[in-house]
This record gives structure tokens, C-alpha cells and sequence, in this order.
């Protein structure tokens, strides 16, 4: 009796494997018949960011040659318009999935500018959070620092690069200087508040226009970050004439332990 309990189990569990594999197979035939009734369109993006909308994701969704909303399940091509959705520079992330319901839902996640880039010859473009290059649109101005001055970075060729891009290219260019840059401003919310304006000098270093004195404030290479703008926060606090922020035309951070002002000439 037992040997014949034993023989049996093997055999249960199998035909329970079958019943579940036969129930998978019916649900997902069934699912494949299911009609797409609805978009479910959210964009997530930091606040204010209007690169992409929820119209422009249905015209992404839906500009693919055939029907989505009335088709089946199984005649609409998820892969593709994932992919076309990333092919947008605008977009960080695209996510895209159906549920029994009907319900084709979209997720997309924008990128999320910190810097703009203006190149000697007049094209600019962005950099991002995490160090990708994003060309400008026209339709939407992200209210971000400025870099001027004597650039020819290749991110205003279009498309998506990462900055870092260890390759004979970008190794040429300032793009992931900038980035580390616009990173440490954004990250400080005094300095993010002071600084709006970033120039490269004639030597190729970094100098910064802040909001109120309008000094030159000389930062070099960009190297040292953390060093040089806590002298210049100590300056500012303890050592600047909080009655007259335009006496100074130029702060140089450069040297090690010391602090080099140059007054104005004229007032």
C-alpha cells in the first residue's frame, strides 16, 4: 500500500504541473484576444519639467502605422514602442504593459537637465543628472546654470552621450568637468541660489558670475570643489562687506589656504 502511495504522488504532482501549464496557455490566449480599451499615460519627471507631455507620449504611442486602441493584446508590438519611446532624448526610462483589462499602461520618466552648454559658435545643449548630453527643445526652456565662453563640445550634435564616454571624443572636451561642476552647484542650495552663470576663460578655466556683486569668481581647473567653495563661503560670511557686494571685480580661489580679491577701479 504504501509503494502504491508512493508510485502516486510523482503522478499527482505532474498532473498538477499540466493543470497549471494548461491554465497559463488559456489565460494567455485569452489575453492575447483581450482589445486594448485605454492609454494609461503618466510622465514623471522633477517639478516643471515639460519636455514631454502626455500628448506627446500618446503621439509616440500611437504614430506607429497601425491602430492601438481597439487592437488585440496579442497584434500590438510592446518592444517597439518601448524603444521608440527611449529613441526620444526627452526620456530617461519608457516602460510599457498591458493588463487583462485592457489597459495599455505608459510609463515614462524625463530627463532631468542641470546644466546648458553654449559652444563658441552659438548651438548649446544639456546635461543631465546622470552625465548624458540632451539637445534643446522648442517647445520647453529648462531654467538651469549657463556655461559660455571658449567651447566646442560635440553634445550639440543631437542625440544621447554619456559625458563620461571614455573614448577619443569626449576625451577631448569639458563636457564631464561641466557636469561635476553643475552637480556640486545644484547639491549645495546656497550655491545653487548664488549661481546662475559659468564661464570658460581664455586659459580654459572655470570662472563663475554669481547673482549678487557680480564678481569673477576664479575656480580654475574644477578640481577641489569642496575645498575652494568653503574658503569662498567663509569669505562671503565673515570676511565680505555685507554693505557693498560690488567692491570686489574678482575672487580667486585657485591657491591653496588663501583667498586673492581684486577691487574694483571704478565704482
Amino acid at each position: 500500500m504504501k509503494r502504491f502511495k508512493t508510485f502516486l504522488r510523482p503522478l499527482g504532482i505532474i498532473a498538477a504541473v499540466l493543470t497549471i501549464v494548461i491554465a497559463l496557455g488559456f489565460v494567455e490566449r485569452t489575453a492575447d484576444r483581450t482589445l486594448i480599451s485605454t492609454l494609461d499615460v503618466r510622465v514623471k519627471g522633477a517639478e516643471g519639467l515639460h519636455f514631454v507631455d502626455e500628448a506627446a507620449i500618446r503621439r509616440e504611442v500611437l504614430d506607429q502605422g497601425t491602430a492601438v486602441v481597439g487592437a488585440s493584446i496579442g497584434q500590438v508590438d510592446v518592444p517597439a514602442i518601448e524603444q521608440r519611446l527611449r529613441n526620444n532624448p526627452s526620456i530617461a526610462t519608457a516602460e510599457v504593459y498591458h493588463t487583462m483589462d485592457g489597459v495599455l499602461h505608459v510609463k515614462v520618466v524625463q530627463r532631468v537637465p542641470i546644466v546648458r552648454v553654449f559652444n563658441s559658435n552659438g548651438t548649446s545643449f544639456y546635461i543631465d543628472a546622470d552625465g548624458y548630453t540632451m539637445p534643446t527643445s522648442t517647445n520647453y526652456t529648462a531654467r538651469v546654470p549657463v556655461v559660455t565662453g571658449l567651447l566646442n563640445e560635440p553634445g550639440a550634435l543631437g542625440g544621447v552621450r554619456s559625458v563620461y564616454e571614455n573614448d577619443s571624443i569626449m576625451g577631448r572636451y569639458r563636457s564631464d568637468e561641466i557636469h561635476r561642476l553643475a552637480l556640486f552647484l545644484r547639491d549645495d542650495a546656497f550655491w545653487s541660489a548664488m549661481v546662475d552663470q559659468i564661464v570658460v576663460n581664455s586659459s580654459g578655466e572655470f570662472e563663475l558670475i554669481p547673482k549678487v556683486g557680480a564678481q569673477h569668481i576664479l575656480i580654475g581647473d574644477g578640481s577641489d570643489l569642496d575645498q575652494r567653495f568653503a574658503k569662498l563661503r567663509i569669505f562671503y560670511e565673515k570676511g565680505m562687506p555685507q554693505a557693498d557686494w560690488r567692491r570686489y571685480a574678482r575672487i580667486d580661489l585657485r591657491f591653496a589656504d588663501q583667498i586673492v580679491c581684486t577691487k574694483r577701479t571704478t565704482p
